[in-house]
């Protein structure tokens, strides 16, 4: 089932391939600003992000011969007028720059030397300004030994628009990259800045203001965006001074038996402190209704130990989000519980289990969706069910591809999560911690999003939110963190949010 955008996207969370940010570029000169002026623009930004963040120290920049290369031709002329002490080193011939880059060397009144590993010295500030996020073919021979050598010896690296080897579509290393400890890029960031491991490799990121208008991001339309508040905080689902519990939604979590009844516990909980009015969890044995009996407070449960007693569990109007998958098992009772739901056109989430027995049959399940659905897999989950679908593509292009597959939402967890919409739309999650690398965090992230679905966020929008939100639980929770914490560190970023959003 697809989904149309209530509103547009904000200008402000954008995120750019590099084909787009070419066309960005193209935009602004029609829009009357000069490439020359940019370049000028994009160098100085290096520069000033470096004065701010260094002492004078000497400085190697890697010139590349290209228009990366012509950024650092302008940045090493400002930190020299600044009274840095510069080298330069130039990969080919400077008689063979072109355009601006050509332009901006003969700005530069220093001495250009050959790029080599021995520019390198021990303690030097290094910019790499050799290849930039639009590089196609692996690094390899000079640049790569002095990116090498750059490791091993620099004090630092800073990195112009990406560092170089770090695809910026993609986020892959092309051969070789450095890490940077900074990287400076220009109006907007692009997919290999957020998506694994390009996110690591970038270091801190600087996106510098370099005259591009942003009225061209209206002619480009991007759909990959930067998980933030701004995306969805306008459709919250905060609680009214006229809403009452019915109002809020009741969700279904469907729970596994006596073995496994903690994955459904955590994802219940989480459903309640999302805000959903009443949460009911679905008992599948006799033997399992004491353990979450002993378990459960304001979370109520139901018997549902055949087709028939979850059948009428599902038949109930009021009942209007299931999550099934949890702790539920591969197995032919999780398969008709998942297809009676969808039948049904209950919203809902499917992780885990739900999506792993449809591994032989994916167009059973792909068929079955028509309401309101939203995909949680993991990779190997994703791999069992989407098979071949996107691949060689980025993170965002196989989830993209997955959304269009299946017609409903997909959230492809890990540590650079995407959120996917079957009509293009994409939003890369980056404020996860690696303390969510801990069992049951993926079942209360799943809860999350049962309990704004409940609440009537569309299943984008609440695989948005609850992935925004379950990031901040657990930086809110920092070193020590289980699974049990996150929900309860819930309140307090809610509060949070609601008092930047005004709603206090």
């Amino acid at each position: 089932m697809s989904e149309n955008p209530e509103s547009p996207m904000p200008r402000s969370t954008a995120v750019l391939t590099v084909a787009e940010a070419y066309a960005a570029d193209a935009a602004a000169a029609r829009a009357g600003v000069k490439s020359e002026t940019l370049m000028e623009a994009a160098g100085r930004a290096v520069a000033e992000a470096v004065q701010a963040r260094w002492t004078p120290r000497p400085v190697v920049v890697l010139c590349g011969p290209g228009n990366n290369g012509g950024d650092g031709f302008v940045a090493a002329r400002h930190l020299a007028v600044a009274g840095w002490p510069v080298t330069l080193a130039l990969l080919g011939s400077r008689d063979a720059l072109k355009g601006d880059a050509a332009t901006m060397a003969a700005r530069w009144e220093g001495p250009v030397v050959p790029l080599n590993a021995e520019v390198v010295g021990g303690d030097a500030l290094v910019i790499d300004a050799l290849f930039g996020a639009g590089l196609s073919r692996p690094i390899e021979g000079t640049p790569r030994a002095v990116l090498e050598a750059a490791t091993a010896r620099a004090a630092a690296i800073v990195a112009v628009d990406a560092p170089s080897g770090v695809d910026g579509d993609t986020g892959a290393v092309r051969g070789y990259s450095p890490h940077a400890a900074l990287t400076v890029t220009f109006f907007r960031r692009k997919p290999g800045h957020l998506l694994l491991p390009g996110r690591v490799l970038c270091g801190e990121v600087v996106v510098a203001d370099i005259g591009i208008p942003e009225a061209v991001l209206d002619e480009i339309a991007p759909k990959l965006h930067a998980n933030d508040p701004a995306l969805w905080r306008a459709r919250y689902p905060w609680p009214r001074p006229e809403d009452h519990k019915y109002r809020r939604g009741h969700a279904l979590v469907a729970g596994g038996g006596i073995a496994t009844t903690g994955a459904a516990r955590l994802a219940a909980r989480a459903a309640l402190r999302a805000g959903a009015g009443l949460v009911t969890l679905a008992v599948p044995s006799d033997e399992a209704l004491p353990v979450y009996g002993a378990a459960l407070t304001a979370v109520m449960i139901a018997r549902a130990t055949d087709a028939r007693g979850f059948a009428a569990l599902i038949d109930d109007p009021r009942r209007n989000a299931v999550l099934l998958g949890p702790g539920n098992g591969v197995s032919e009772t999780t398969r008709a519980r998942v297809l009676a739901v969808l039948a049904e056109g209950k919203a809902c989430v499917l992780d885990a289990d739900a999506l792993s027995i449809f591994q032989n049959e994916p167009k059973q399940l792909f068929t079955a969706i028509s309401s309101p659905c939203l995909l949680t897999p993991h990779e190997g989950e994703f791999a069992r069910l989407f098979g071949a679908v996107g691949e060689g593509g980025s993170k965002v292009e196989r989830a993209r591809a997955a959304a269009r597959a299946c017609g409903a939402a997909v959230l492809l967890k890990g540590a650079d999560t995407v959120i996917a919409a079957p009509d293009g739309r994409a939003v890369v999650n980056e404020n996860a911690p690696p303390t969510l690398a801990t069992a049951g965090a993926g079942d209360v992230l799943a809860g999350f999003a049962l309990g704004l679905l409940a609440q009537g966020m569309t299943p984008f929008d609440a695989g948005c939110a609850a992935a925004w939100l379950h990031g901040e639980c657990a930086a809110m929770v920092g070193p020590g963190l289980i699974a049990e914490d996150l929900a309860e560190a819930l309140p307090e970023v809610l509060d949070q949010l609601a008092t930047e959003t005004g709603m206090y």
